[in-house]
This record gives structure tokens, sequence and C-alpha cells, in this order.
């Protein structure tokens, strides 16, 4: 477009707007500034953001294209302003006219928003029309990407088309002078949509308020509901009732896996943990995720099948206004004060979303169901983060946050990146920008593989992005590169396969806007990637950039044995560590005591033949195995329970004098390996000598957590000795334990070092697809 110049008294402009634009009052918003400083024209959605036409005095049309940014909706975020001088015409007002469809798909859905203050300030207020309606919203909060089904963004492309408006709120949606003037998922009482419960065979049909009043006297009496929520079900149960926390672990068949709260007020959270003012603000904003907490000593009134063992509790406020109501308003009957609100599904299945499949699927599962019948387009687990150093680090980056896009530092072409198997979130990106889907789940059976075809024609369909290139990991077993496969095959899309840990590293370089110019010290920790000598990795110091990268070190493999199997039973790991490190299975170590004889000698058998021993160098297995060989935890009944507790333990004391030491050594001389190896083995002795005195595990603990903070600043002096680099990344799912990344990040910034942190993505596999895309967009 021409840059606009004033040619005269009169000026007409056309203004084009781009970012996250539609579906948050932006029209109205834009309505409202054209009217008050006297602007004739119009505005519309188009599939690229927002187009609007302004016509008066050049000073008016001047305050009109800097307050459109300035003064922006609170939901808005303007990407993009440009602007083209056009003829007047003499229009005699101004209007909000029908949406086009350009053809273009550029313009941003926001995100699920949790409910505002006006709108609970209504829900409570017995005068107000929408007094206890369970679906209450603005155009500043409510559903929005689980709702939309195609752009641009009305009220008929989005899962509200079934309800028809009241008079009454068709009034409203019309008035400027109105907060639901032309928000399109406005309801009431009147138009619906409409709450019902169902007990299991069909039982206790209630619907409207009868409904709710039923399922929070369900909730009272120690059931199990599952309740439908924005993106998908949840599983809900009284916190404080043992026997209803335990039933409802059983059924889900959850292990010890902690349950997410639900509180009904910001109070009730702060008897639970230690609240500080940045988790304040994310319990109270308007993403409200679940937030991990240090928990308090006495753990408040939570049952302790709620997170068993767990130094951590996750918690999260009401963010919509049926939530709102399962807590009670005044006057109301006293109900729970915490709820357990975990995902609606099986453990290790995706969420779900369609009311006759929760039915069938979570009929073992729940007592009743509190259902409505607005259909959930897509599925969008809640967001978990925990806070380090007053920032967010994500743990899954999901409801609230996608389908926001993520800033690239460099253009790249229409690319799509599967992510991994495990946390599993693609990405589609093009140009400056990559959309990451939501939360997927494990990609390990035919539901979730289902949920990502479709999410990923969603994206798809939003953004207008059809993928010249797909991203993938380069382990030939995972489903997501399999998917690719597939699909490179089916629809002529070049494959890129890329590392695992350097598209971890290769991820933080990108949400910190680094070009790729110079390379980093990368230090990816995590459990399993797939190595390109065929081991194992997860222990790496990577040199990286988005072209490339060589392994500058590593910690020294040890058998796998039996591959998930020593993943679920640590002591294994601890047993594996043991035998390479030449130290005895001594009766007296726990990890020893843990295992059977019979599988004591099978494993040793096992090991000296080398049966089913995959190498590898994963820091993730190494905590396995120091959690066990310390007493801390033997099984893991979710992913990383082992470290978590370790990590639990270690933040129990406070000073325990020197960590313990790696052992260092230049590479391998027969292989003529080049990179610097970390042998774990003095360490591992240390800590057998310190159970031997009657050493606290706690204390092994932090002296652990110590030894790998001081492995990582050593390796990175040694690199930057080399290699002349400053500049760490840190990534991979270890370093969302916030001691040890603290105890690295502190060392490192000491000695001069510019550390970069995961804050955007989390350092898991749910932030890969982002380091893929960048690396497949260079490789290309």
């Amino acid at each position: 477009m021409s840059a606009p110049v004033d040619t005269g008294a009169v000026q007409r402009r056309r203004v084009a707007v781009e970012g996250v634009v539609q579906g948050v009052g932006f029209r109205p918003f834009v309505f409202g500034l054209a009217t008050e400083l006297g602007l004739a024209g119009h505005v519309t959605n188009t599939g690229a953001g927002v187009l609007a036409e302004v016509e008066g005095s050049a000073e008016a049309v001047r305050a009109f294209c800097h307050r459109i940014r300035s003064d922006a909706p609170p939901l808005a975020e303007v990407h993009t302003l440009a602007q083209e001088v056009l003829t007047a015409t003499g229009d005699p007002g101004f209007t909000i006219v029908a949406s086009r469809d350009s053809g273009t798909r550029r313009a941003v859905i926001p995100p699920d928003t949790a409910t505002c203050a006006d709108c609970l300030a209504e829900l409570a207020d017995p005068a107000d029309r929408r007094h206890r309606h369970p679906f209450i919203t603005c155009t500043n909060c409510g559903p929005r990407y689980t709702i939309v089904t195609g752009l641009p963004y009305d009220r008929a492309r989005t899962t509200m088309a079934r309800f028809p408006m009241c008079a009454d709120c068709a009034r409203e949606y019309g008035d400027p002078a109105d907060r639901r003037f032309h928000a399109q998922p406005i309801a009431c009482h009147a138009c619906g949509p409409r709450l019902g419960l169902i007990g299991t065979r069909g039982r206790n049909r209630a619907l409207g308020e009868d409904a709710m009043a039923a399922a929070r006297r369900l909730l009272a009496d120690g059931a199990v509901l599952a309740v439908k929520g924005i993106g998908g079900y949840h599983l809900a149960c009284d916190a404080a009732d043992p026997a209803a926390v335990a039933m409802l672990r059983r059924r889900k068949a959850r292990g010890d896996k902690p349950f997410a709260l639900m509180a009904g007020r910001l109070s009730d959270i702060e008897e639970l943990v230690h609240l500080g003012e940045a988790e304040r603000r994310l319990l109270t904003g308007a993403v409200r995720p679940i937030v991990l907490m240090r928990r308090r000593a006495g753990g408040g009134p939570v049952a302790e099948a709620v997170a068993p063992r767990s130094p951590d509790l996750g918690v999260m406020l009401p963010y919509t206004p049926l939530h709102r109501l399962l807590f009670g308003l005044p006057g109301d009957p006293p109900g729970p004060r915490l709820l357990v609100m975990t995902s609606g599904n099986l453990s290790g299945e995706p969420i779900i979303t369609d009311d006759g499949e929760a039915l069938e699927r979570l009929a073992p599962l729940t007592d009743a169901w509190l259902m409505h019948d607005r259909p959930i387009h897509v599925p969008c687990d809640d967001s978990v983060v925990r806070v380090w150093a007053d920032q967010v680090l994500p743990v899954r980056r999901s409801r609230g946050y996608a389908p926001l896009p993520v800033a690239l530092p460099l253009p790249v072409p229409p690319v799509l990146a599967t992510g991994g198997d495990l946390k599993n979130t693609f990405a589609l990106a093009e140009g400056r920008s990559a959309w990451l889907s939501g939360h997927i789940g494990d990609m390990d059976d035919l539901a979730t593989l289902r949920t990502f075809d479709r999410a990923v024609e969603h994206v798809r369909e939003l953004t207008g992005v059809g993928p010249t290139v797909l991203a993938t990991d380069r382990h030939p077993g995972y489903r997501s590169s399999q998917w690719a496969v597939r699909r490179s095959a089916t629809g002529g899309s070049g494959l890129v396969r890329v590392q695992h840990h350097h598209a971890h590293i290769a991820s933080v370089m990108t949400e910190h806007g680094l070009d790729g110019s110079a390379p980093v010290i990368g230090v990816a920790f995590d459990g399993t990637g797939y190595g390109d000598d065929g081991a194992v990795w997860g222990g790496e110091v990577l040199l990286a950039d988005y072209d490339g990268f060589r392994r500058f070190a590593r910690l020294a493999y040890v058998p796998l044995p039996g591959g998930d199997a020593a993943v679920e039973r640590p002591y294994r790991m601890a047993l594996a560590h043991l035998h390479t490190a030449g130290l005895p299975w001594s009766a007296d170590l726990p990890c020893t005591a843990a295992c059977t004889e019979r599988e004591l000698l099978l494993l040793k058998r096992q090991l000296e033949r080398n049966l089913n021993c995959v190498p590898t160098s994963s820091m993730g297995r190494l905590f396995d195995a120091v959690s066990s060989l310390a007493g801390v935890c033997h099984r893991s009944g979710y992913e990383a329970q082992a470290a978590v507790e370790l990590e639990a333990a270690a933040a129990s004391v406070n000073e325990v004098g020197e960590g313990y030491g790696f052992e260092l050594a230049p590479g391998d001389a027969e292989s003529g390996a080049a990179e610097w190896v970390a042998d774990p083995s003095p360490v591992l002795a240390a800590v057998v000598a310190d159970l031997q005195t009657g050493a606290a595990p706690a204390v092994i603990a932090l002296r652990f957590h110590r030894a790998v903070a001081g492995l990582v600043h050593a390796l990175c002096v040694r690199a930057r000795r080399s290699h002349a680099l400053e500049t760490v990344a840190l990534s991979g799912g270890v370093f969302a334990n916030t001691l040890l990344l603290t105890d690295c990040v502190e060392a490192l910034r000491r000695d001069g070092f510019t550390v970069l942190v995961h804050h955007r993505v989390p350092p898991n596999d749910g932030g890969l697809a982002l380091g893929q895309l960048m690396v497949a967009a260079r490789t290309r």
C-alpha cells in the first residue's frame, strides 16, 4: 500500500489491521473511536484481520490511525497497521458492515479468556437478567478458540450459530454503547446454551439451575462428576474428601500423579501454598492457568491422595461462569471449597469434548455428567505454569495461550512441525509467525492421533497456511514422525528430520529472538531423545545454531536395561549405574532392597551380556537412579516422578556444604570422539558413602543437585574457553526443575554468561515443535 499523504481538509484512508483483532471487540472499538472523532466510513472483518475506511478532517483521521493502536481493547494485539489514501466519497456516517471472506487466512483468533469482573458481577446480581447464567460472556471474556469453526470471525462461524439471539440479546448486540456490542458468543437464559445433569444409567436428570444445584449436592456428598467446560470435560470431586479423591484416582488409573485443584477463592489457595505476587497475577488474570506452587507445611484442607509426596500443588481459580457456580453464590448451601479438577479422560488419552463419547467413555469414572449443549469445536486442555525468577515457566502451553502466535526471528516457508510423542504440541508457521497448537497429549493411542489430525486441520483453516515442508523428530518409532512420513508421501511436502536435542536448543533460541548468526552453548537435559549414533541421548551439551550442531559434551553412556521397564522402575537405573561404575549391589542399599532376588539375578545377567540394553546418556535417567539409590522413589507411576520427588527432598534442606563431583574426560580416544564425557561414577560412589554413614535422603538429594549444576558450569566454561562463546541456552524437561534451574543460572551469570531459559514455550517436549520448524526452515 502507498504511504499516506495529507492532501486536503477532508481525507479518506483505508486502514488494514492484522493481529489479535477478531473476537476481542475490535470492530465495536473502531466504531466507537470513529464516532467520537466524527469520522464517516465503515469497518469489517476479513480473513486477514480488520479493514476500516475512515473519512473526515485530516486531523481526525491522523488521530484515528494513532489511537487504533494505542487505545486498542484489552484482549487485542495489533501486529501490523497499513494505511492507504483514498478518494473521499462523502459517506454520511460510520457503520459495521458484513464480514468479507477475502480468501486470505491471517487473522489471529484469541485464546479462550477467563470471565471478566463485569460478567462475574452480573452473574451474582439477582436483579440482572443473566443472574446465574452459566454462559455469561461479553467482548472482553469467554470462549473464542474452542468455538471458532472458520474465518472471518462471526457468530455464524462459531458453535454458537445454533443458538438464535433472543430480542434482548439482539438489542445489546446492536447497541454501540453496550459492552456486548457485536460480541459473537452473546447469550442469556432465554436463548441458551442450556445446562443439564444426567446421572448414571440416565437417572437424576435435571436442567438449568436445578442441574447446577444437584451437581453441588453430589460434590458435597462425595460423588465424582464429569463437568463439561470450555475446552473439554473435567472430572471433579471434593478435594478435602479422602474417599472421593481415592475413588477418582482408582477409577482413572492415575497412579500417584498429582491432581490439579480448583479453588473458589484466592484466600482458599493461600492456606495451601506459598503465594507470591507473580502467582497472584497468574491466578487472577485473563489466562488463569494451573499454577504449580510450593506447598505449605501441613498441607491445608486437602486429602493426601491429591498429590502424594509432591512438593507442589497445582491450583487454579474458576475461569468460566459454570465453574464459578459450582462453588455456589451467596445464599447457596455450603459446598466444597476446593475441587479436584482433572482432565476428563482415561490416563494417557486426550481430553474428551464430544457429549456422546463422554457418556460412553467416562461412564466407568463418574457418578454423573454436568453437560451443556454448546459444542466444543477443538479440544483445549488447561495450561500449566510455574513461576521462576518472577517470570512464567510454562509446563504445558494450552488454554489461554493457544493459538496465539510466537514471533520468529527469521522468515520461514510454510512449515508444519509435528513435535514429539510425549506432551505433543505441533506448530504451523509461515513468514515470521508460528502458531502452536494446544496440548495434544501422548501419541500412544488412536484417539490421540485422531485429535492430532483434527487439530492440524483446524489450525490450517484458521491460518490459511498450507505447509510445503514437514519437520519431525529423527526417532523412527515416534508416531508423530510416522505421521509426517505418511503425510509427506501423500501430500508432496518436503520432509526434514530434526535431531531431538538440537530442536530443544533451537526452541529456546527462537523464543529469545536469536537470528542464528552465532552459535550458543546448548545444554539439553531430558529423559529420552533419539541420538545420531543410535543411543538414547539426554545429557548433552551442544554447540548449536539453526543450521546445525556438534556435540561438545555428554554424560557417559550407561545401559538402559529393558527400555521402558527401567523408566518405570528407577531402581533398575540405579543398579545399572552402579554396575557401570563398578560399585557392588550391597544388600543394604535402598535400590537393591527394592528389587526381588529373582529380578536381581536376571538384571545382573542382562547387564553382563548386554541384552536389550541400549546405551543412554540421559540426565533424566540419572536423576531416577539417584532418587532410588537415596531411597526416595523406586517406582514411577507417572513421567519424572522419581525426579520430582528427589527435587522435593532436596528443597526440604537449606545447606549441605559442597555437592558431589563428576569426573570429566576429553572424549574417547578409541572412537576418536572429540566431546567431553562426564562420568557420574564418583557421584554414585559418594552417594553410597553418604548412605553408609547415615546421611539423610534429603541431604543426598541436595548434594546431587549441586553436582549437576556444577557440571553445567564446568562444561560451559570449557566451551567458552575453546570456542569463545558467551551465550548458554538451557532446555529439556530436566530444566522444569526450578531448584536445578536456579543453581545453574546463578552460577553461569556470576561467571559472565548470558543465559537463555524458556518463558514462552515449555522446556519439555511441549516446546519441541518451535525448534523443529526453525531448523527445518534453515535445512531446506
